[in-house]
């Protein structure tokens, strides 16, 4: 079973805003029915959507089926205000608020809770990831409560101390995961998290035009190598391409993302992934 364990049906890989405007007072059916049968079409059996806070991806769950495809939902990203994540999901101030998003994605009947809990790779300088990250005692604090309430948690998490963090603190994956370092591949593989490190969004930017390669080759190339290591220790990595993010459409972005990784991961990589898979959709 081929799988996209990470996407947004919202978005179209083109420009995240005109694709949210499109669909903010309403789900495109139509659209979203046309990209569930072009996934179906190429084989892709199951999709992780990672939210949004229109209902978009919660409504593409529902339709699902009729295409037989598993399609799983945390329905909306949580993120702390003024922090990354304010263009897709909602937002808490304090835990007890977090608390009452978390309570409100289960009534509405989330498969499973989506924190962002850093900000992105800056594609035009080296090293460098966008706003800052949250503290380690509040990251746990947001996946113990998740936990609590019977959710595993998916992490949009970069940087080596935040995912090093979010792993020791027990989460289920980490999305990303730019610039780790021995210790956060290490937790991650000791803790049982798994690494979806959508290498689309970057591998599909080189030659592109929009952001220097000095940056995107010396980036790919160390994420590469992390995903080799992460995998040597015996972690579990899973394919997800980020479908929708710019320069990864959706069903492309899949086929791209087992590329890449089965060129990374070399011999094994299709059980491997496959494993990746059947981990993904035990859990969440």
């Amino acid at each position: 079973m081929l799988a996209d364990c990470h996407m947004h049906m919202i978005l179209d890989g083109v420009y995240y805003r005109a694709a949210i405007d499109h669909q903010r007072e309403e789900p495109d059916e139509a659209l979203i029915r046309s990209r569930l049968a072009a996934y179906r079409g190429a084989g892709i059996a199951f999709l992780r959507d990672g939210g949004d806070a229109w209902g978009v991806g919660a409504y593409a769950a529902k339709l699902a089926p009729e295409y037989g495809i598993d399609y799983r939902t945390p329905v909306f990203p949580i993120h702390h205000r003024g922090r990354y994540g304010g263009f897709i999901g909602r937002g808490y101030d304090t835990l007890a608020e977090y608390a009452a998003l978390v309570a409100e994605a289960k009534a509405a009947g989330a498969n499973f809770i989506k924190i962002m809990i850093s900000g992105l790779m800056d594609f035009d300088r080296f090293g460098v990831i966008t706003s800052s990250p949250l503290p380690p005692e509040e990251i746990a604090e947001l996946i113990r409560i998740a936990h609590g309430e019977g959710f595993h948690v998916m992490a949009h998490a970069n940087g080596a101390e935040t995912v090093r963090a979010a792993a020791e603190a027990g989460v289920d994956s980490v999305e990303h995961g730019a610039y780790l370092d021995e210790e956060a591949l290490a937790a991650m593989a000791e803790n049982g998290a798994i690494w979806t490190p959508t290498i689309s969004t970057v591998g599909n930017l080189i030659g592109e035009g929009r952001y220097p390669d000095a940056v995107l080759k010396p980036l790919f190339e160390l994420q590469a190598e992390n995903i080799r290591r992460f995998s040597a220790m015996g972690g579990t990595v899973a394919p997800g391409s980020d479908a929708g993010a710019y320069a990864v459409p959706h069903v492309q972005g899949a086929l791209d993302e087992y590329r890449y990784l089965a060129e990374i991961l070399g011999e094994g990589a299709e059980a491997k992934l496959a494993a990746g898979v059947a981990e993904i959709a035990r859990r969440f």
